[in-house]
Parts: C-alpha cells; structure tokens; sequence
C-alpha cells in the first residue's frame, strides 16, 4: 500500500469513527488521547481540543474507581459491560457503560480503546427508583362480578396461588390485571415478601436493564436490581410484550436459570422469585407479529389467565357502579344512593372500550357534577363526553347476527376494531358449529393452532352449551 492509499484509508477510518453512534476514546501508553470522536465528546460535554494529547487523568477525575481505560493499560485485559462514574473538567457527573480493549502491535501494548454507552440520564432514574414497591393492598375479595368468564379466572388465580409457577395475566386496558396479581401475590406464602412491579412500556433497554439486574461497581454505588430486591417474593412486568427482543432472551434466561448478574459484575446471583406477567392483547396475535417470544411465553404462561372486557360482562355493571359510588361517597363526603333507569340504560348500551378504569372516571366525573344534596346519579350529571359517545352510537354492538348488521339499513357504522372484534366472534362460532364442535377440525379449516383456537374460544366465552 502506498502513502496515497494509506491516506485515503487513513480519511475512511477517521470519518467511521466520526460517525458511529457510540462514544469511542483511545489513548496511547503514555497514557494520553490520541482518538476522541464526536459521540464521545456530546457523552462527556467536551471540546476535542480540551481532552486530544492531554494526559486522561489531566481532564477527568474518576474517583475511587480507577479509569477503565488505565485498567486496561495497566494489565493488558479485556474489560466488558462495566459501568463507570465519573466527572469531566467541569465537574459534571458522567456515567457510561463500557467495553475497554488493548492494543496491540506486533505483539507489544501501543494504547488501549473505550466504546461507551452513555447511561447518565438513565442513572439518575435508576436512583429515583422508577419501578414500583407495591403496597398490594388488593385481594380477591375486592374482585367484584359474576360473569362467568370472570368467575373462572378468579377460580384459576385462586388455584394458582398453591404454586410458584410463573403467571401469564391477558385482558385489555382497564380491566384489572393488577387487581389480579396484587390478589395472587397476598393468597400465596409469599404474602409477607416484597412485591415489585415494572412497567416495561416506553422504557428504554439500557435503563430496563438496569432495572432488572443491577449494577455493579468496585468500590461503591452498587444497585441490585428488580429481581434481587424480590427475593423470595414476587415480581410483576406489565406489557410484557414490549420488551425488545434482545431483553425477552435475557428474562428468559433469568427465568429458567434462577439467576442473575449485574451489569459490571462477574459473578451470577441465586433468585427465588415469582414471575407474573400482563399482555394486552391476544399472545398468540403477539407472536405471529414478533412482540413477544414463543419460547418466553412458554415459560410465563404456565398458568393462563384471562380477564374479559367490560362490555363481556355488563351484568356486572350493577355492582361495580355501587362499589364505585360508595367509593366517591366516602371521598367527598356525599350520600348519593344509586343512578336512576336511563344512566342504567345507556351503560347498558355503552360498549366500555375503557373497561372498568373507564367506567370508574366516568362515576367520578358524575358525583363531581353532582348538587351535595343530589342522591341519585342522572343521566345529566354524566360527563358530556361520555354523553356524546352514547348518544351517537359509535359503540354499538353487533350483537349475535353479524348479517342484520351487514344488510338492514340504517345501522351506524361502528370503529373497525369493534367490528373485527364482533365478525370473528360470530365467524368463530359458526366454523365451530359446521364442524361439531370438533375442535382440531375447525383449527384446520380456519388455518390456525389448536391452542390459539382454544384461547380465541376462552377469550371471546364461547360454549358448546350456547
């Protein structure tokens, strides 16, 4: 190779470098900075000329814990996924995940090179402890109804609390999920053992990481992380569907191996937890889209439970309006007594896409309308919102025959998730019926798994008996 072509590879490299969206920081065995790209110095909040040939312990102060880099320096040995917290020559506070590497030439150390994940934000919310010490002050004595379909996943939650098994909780938003596994955690010998929740929604992976396995520093700052601090008790991951790909594989392991290792550590950590997870929406739809592993839904659904969605068990409507109004009574000192026929009637109607989270907003919202004197809850006390939605019917129900939908004039139109969700009731129903209600059968006619025929069956109650 030439001295122009050694050039030109030499402007390549230089623009890679510039570019990678990592910190990248490589000194040579004098200790000093000969690379710093533009990553690193948005990391650290550096100028390059403040940090490029200047001695590394001359621009930063690393504390008790030495400089990774000079580690690395010093033994001539690969450091990976360490966490590190320093401060720049501001006295700014930085913390970044790294993976420190030598150098070598000709067999002789010539420097050593940092890759660095900037963790900064995420350390401060880490400390501000951002998943959820549970107080579970619920109980199955506080799951109110008598669908049927609720019936059974209070029968499966309560059958569940015998085991350690891991629990896989399926409803929609609003529906209670929670409320289920605050009831199986408080029915189980682990009632007097921690409780923690994680929503792993609209978290980053870097901060959900942490989060779940600690970290881990020499000297000091150490943090165990969600599974640790469990132990011996029980851990609930909401939407659990949202963790990436690369985080359900790292649950996984934790959940087949009973062990964890911190980020920065070297040795793994027996666990004794419980795992209970929650998924919005059907797991089989979610795999078929690749949100959620089959092999991890394997491990979390050892258990199953479904909640049905309010407007599945409107007979239970009743109930959960008085346990609402009771509830509001007590906190704003009122003495309403109940709601009259046409409130009764239009929640009748109403198809709850909120479901039970909704149906509580809208009783509070009533009683705040309400006259201190007022003791029934009327139709005009209801937020005009809910109102609105009501009155122009854009949840109406399908009801049984999809076709006097389809064919009688003057039907609204209703949102398209309401209706797929009302034409593959009716559709399931009828493949059922043609084939007897032999389920392999039907599975293979409507080109899907057993096991999702069954769940779609458990999901939308349907019954040989009907």
């Amino acid at each position: 190779m030439d001295a122009k072509d050694l050039e030109s590879l030499l402007t390549v490299y230089k623009e890679v470098v510039e570019k990678v969206d990592l910190g990248i920081h490589v000194i040579n065995v004098n200790e000093k900075t000969i690379i710093y790209n533009k990553k690193m110095r948005e990391i650290e909040g550096m100028d390059i000329k403040d940090v490029l040939d200047k001695n590394l312990l001359d621009v930063f102060q690393f504390g008790p814990a030495e400089s990774t880099l000079l580690q690395v320096l010093n033994t001539g040995e690969h450091i990976q996924n360490v966490k590190q917290t320093y401060f720049n020559n501001k006295g700014q506070e930085i913390t970044t995940i790294n993976h420190t590497f030598p150098i070598y030439r000709n067999g002789q150390l010539i420097g050593a090179m940092e890759i660095a994940n900037d963790v900064t934000k995420l350390e401060k919310m880490i400390q501000e402890n951002m998943y959820k010490k549970s107080d579970t002050r619920y109980t199955f004595d506080l799951i109110l109804g008598k669908n049927e379909q609720l019936l059974e996943a209070i029968e499966i939650s309560k059958r569940a609390t015998r085991t350690t098994s891991s629990v896989l909780i399926t409803g929609e938003g609003g529906t209670g999920k929670e409320l289920f596994a605050h009831s199986i955690h408080n029915g189980s010998n682990r009632s007097t053992k921690p409780f923690l929740s994680q929503n792993c929604a609209a978290l980053p992976d870097a901060l959900l990481e942490m989060l779940f396995f600690g970290t881990e520093e020499e000297e000091t700052d150490s943090l165990p992380g969600i599974f640790e601090q469990a132990n011996g008790g029980t851990v609930l991951l909401d939407e659990v569907d949202s963790l990436s790909p690369a985080l359900q594989t790292k649950l996984l392991k934790v959940i087949q191996e009973k062990k964890v290792r911190r980020i920065g550590g070297s040795e793994d950590i027996d666990i004794d937890v419980r795992i209970l997870a929650t998924i919005n929406e059907d797991p089989i739809d979610a795999i078929s889209a690749g949100k959620l592993r089959k092999d991890l839904y394997y491990r979390l659904s050892v258990i199953s439970i479904f909640i049905p969605p309010l407007r599945k068990r409107k007979e239970d409507i009743e109930e959960l309006v008085a346990s609402f109004i009771e509830k509001y009574n007590h906190l704003f000192g009122m003495n309403v007594e109940g709601m009259d026929e046409e409130v009764r009637a239009s929640f009748q109607k109403y198809d709850w896409p909120g479901n039970i989270s909704e149906l509580d907003h809208v009783i509070e919202g009533s009683m705040n309308l309400m006259g201190h004197d007022e003791a029934i809850l009327m139709y005009k006390h209801l937020p005009i919102q809910f109102r609105q939605k009501s009155e122009n019917g854009r949840h109406y129900a399908l009801g049984e025959n999809i076709e006097e939908f389809l064919y009688q004039p003057g039907k609204p139109i209703l949102p398209l998730e309401d209706f797929m969700y009302e034409a593959e009731t009716y559709y399931i129903k009828k493949a059922l019926q043609h084939h007897g209600f032999n389920i392999t059968k039907t599975a293979k006619a409507l080109g899907m798994s057993r096991q999702n025929l069954q769940y779609r069956m458990r999901k939308y109650n349907i019954d040989k008996n009907e």
